[in-house]
């Protein structure tokens, strides 16, 4: 089945730094949306950040001025670039086309603790 590839998480002391990637189907992703997600156990899955296709972006008031978002559209990729990470940070992060919605990735693990 079709579906996002997300890399880069890990573990990191709290302030520091981590970029995800994700790759995703070449359907439409020039012209889409796309979104990074996460979720923690017993909750339901969050976007944290979007990013249009002509590069405006949104993010949720939790990551506003600590995260950063971006596309690399001849690689059909997506990025998440993490700052001043805190505990709370802490999630397996997914990515996604928010119009075609594929099936949920592996996503990626961060660890955010000391």
């Amino acid at each position: 089945q079709v579906q996002p590839v997300e890399s880069g998480g890990g573990l990191v002391q709290p302030g520091g730094s981590l970029r995800l990637s994700c790759i995703l189907p070449e359907n439409f992703f020039n012209t889409n949306t796309m979104g990074w997600y996460r979720q923690v156990p017993g909750k339901q899955r969050e976007l944290v950040a979007r990013i249009t296709a002509g590069g405006s972006t949104n993010y949720a008031d939790s990551v506003r001025g600590r995260f950063i978002v971006s596309r690399d559209n001849a690689k059909t990729t997506v990025y998440l670039q993490m700052n001043s990470l805190k505990p709370v940070d802490t999630a397996v992060y997914y990515c996604n086309d928010l119009a075609l919605m594929y099936f949920w990735g592996p996503g990626t693990q961060v660890t955010v603790s000391a």
